[in-house]
């Protein structure tokens, strides 16, 4: 037979063609039930379909049943897929200014290269509980959405909006001009998170958070309205950046 240079699909090639492999029960389910979600195939064993039989409905999709020891979705087989993988791709809401509305109370995250998905997805669930307006990030050097990012975010990747655009200090400023503050988090400012936040009382708030280790670039530091600190009990503590975002979001709203 010929042999042809078509490439093997993998998942380490699965963003080739814009699409990717969400698994996880929880992470599927809701992307089963978002109509919103491009849905290209469902790969299942009968366990896992038996316990979205309602969503595989509700999204009119035939799923793929495959043997629970011989699971045959491309995906990393070290993933915790959980007998289910669904191949899609990643959902479009908008750029920043048209989704961050300027409304009292509004707040929305802004994370400078916070690469780990796990991270990202623990952020878009607590950003989900909070209200935030949206999750915005750049294209580079920061989480793509993944089947991990996914799985980690647990469903709130369908409903919390996860905005990747190609300059962060642009979209910041454009918030600016929107009415937004712009408070960023450095573990060495001498302002506390909780004055910040009351300084800007009565304004659409934006929280930036850097990467763990590296913090926030000079350049995003420049475009933020002001620095602040979480107040620590001891001088070596310090907080991973999914736990600063839900501190910072929770004293938003105290």
């Amino acid at each position: 037979m010929k042999k042809t240079n078509r490439p093997r699909e993998t998942w380490q090639n699965r963003f080739e063609s814009g699409r990717y492999w969400m698994f996880g029960i929880h992470a599927v389910r809701a992307a089963l039930l978002n109509s919103n979600r491009k849905k290209h195939r469902l790969v299942v064993t009968l366990n896992a379909q038996n316990q979205l039989a309602e969503a595989i409905e509700t999204a009119e999709i035939t799923p793929e049943t495959c043997d629970a020891r011989k699971f045959s979705a491309p995906i990393d087989p070290n993933s915790v897929h959980q007998g289910v993988a669904l191949e899609t791709e990643g959902l479009e809401w908008g750029g920043p200014t048209d989704v961050c509305k300027a409304e009292e109370g509004a707040v929305t995250l802004v994370l400078d290269r916070v690469s780990d998905p796990h991270n990202v997805g623990a952020i878009l669930r607590t950003a989900e509980v909070f209200g935030a307006k949206a999750v915005i990030a750049p294209f580079r050097h920061s989480a793509p959405e993944t089947g991990a990012l996914a799985k980690a975010a647990s469903g709130a990747l369908e409903r919390q909006p996860y905005l990747r655009v190609r300059n962060i200090s642009n979209e910041m400023v454009a918030l600016q001009e929107l009415g937004y503050v712009m408070i960023g988090l450095d573990g060495q400012a001498p302002l506390s998170l909780g004055d910040a936040m009351q300084a800007a009382r009565g304004s659409p708030i934006g929280i930036v958070l850097g990467a763990e280790g590296a913090g926030l670039r000079e350049k995003t530091q420049e475009t933020c309205d002001a620095l602040a600190s979480i107040p620590s009990q001891t001088s070596f503590a310090s907080l991973n950046v999914s736990n600063a975002a839900a501190v910072a979001l929770y004293a938003s709203r105290a």
